[in-house]
């Protein structure tokens, strides 16, 4: 598939924006719905070799607002543990069909705002003791296996450190380290396996200038912009990329 297209540039372009506003500003774990977004124009494959060096990008544009902010012992435990996620998901995703990674992604897109819409309603809690050690490797190692396959760690990342009680600022400071650390480790992965391209690099440096001025938009909207309507917005597109992207994938 023809990936340098004017068409493709069209629905990157905000899908990327999108991406900088949501890491640089919410760490919602949401961002992930860019990829998604992606995934429905073209291969999921070049999707997720476009994203990963904007998010890359992203992540080094956000970590000055955030230097130092973080909860260590947090990022810690999401870091080491995501490692042995990111090599299962470089196994799942060698052996795995572009159908198989349509439905992974959308499954993740679903059930991302599935729980979090649970959150809300109070159907499930995050209870009121602080989440342990062992929450936190098995959070880890999803995290970077999901985060491998669909760019989409961010949720299981949230979940834990929501459950140890992070403030806002440390929550979204940790978000920005952990994620820094795991593409970068994965960014190696991808290149080995072929999941960067010429035609993904240039449409990735083509599409820098959304990236950071999403990026700076989403660390000036921290303060001033509403968690409840940018969420709303984010549980929107993600509701209905991934529906599409699992009946493309069966039908």
């Amino acid at each position: 598939m023809e990936i340098l297209t004017w068409t493709i540039f069209a629905v990157a372009a905000p899908a990327v924006f999108f991406a900088g506003v949501s890491k640089g500003g919410f760490g919602s774990g949401a961002a992930f719905a860019s990829s998604s977004i992606l995934a429905i124009a073209m291969e999921p494959g070049a999707a997720l070799g476009i994203m990963l060096p904007l998010l890359m990008l992203i992540d080094v544009a956000s970590l000055p607002a955030y230097w130092k902010k973080w909860s260590w012992p947090e990022a810690k435990v999401l870091i080491y543990a995501g490692i042995p996620g990111v090599l299962a998901g470089a196994v799942f995703y060698q052996y795995a069909d572009a159908t198989m990674i349509r439905i992974m992604i959308g499954l993740v897109c679903l059930l991302f705002v599935a729980w979090q819409s649970a959150l809300k309603l109070g159907v499930v809690s995050l209870g009121h003791r602080k989440m342990g050690m062992k929450t936190g490797v098995v959070s880890g190692v999803v995290l970077g296996f999901t985060s491998f396959v669909s760019h989409a760690g961010g949720p299981v990342a949230a979940v834990y450190m929501l459950g140890r009680g992070l403030g806002k600022l440390q929550y979204q400071a940790t978000t920005v380290l952990v994620f820094w650390a795991i593409n970068f480790f994965k960014s190696g992965f991808y290149a080995a396996m072929g999941i960067f391209t010429k035609e993904t690099l240039l449409m990735a440096a083509a599409l820098i200038p959304f990236a950071i001025v999403g990026t700076w938009v989403g660390v000036k909207a921290h303060n001033m912009v509403s968690e409840r309507f940018f969420f709303g917005l984010t549980y929107v597109l993600l509701t209905v990329t991934g529906t599409k992207l699992i009946w493309d994938a069966l039908t």
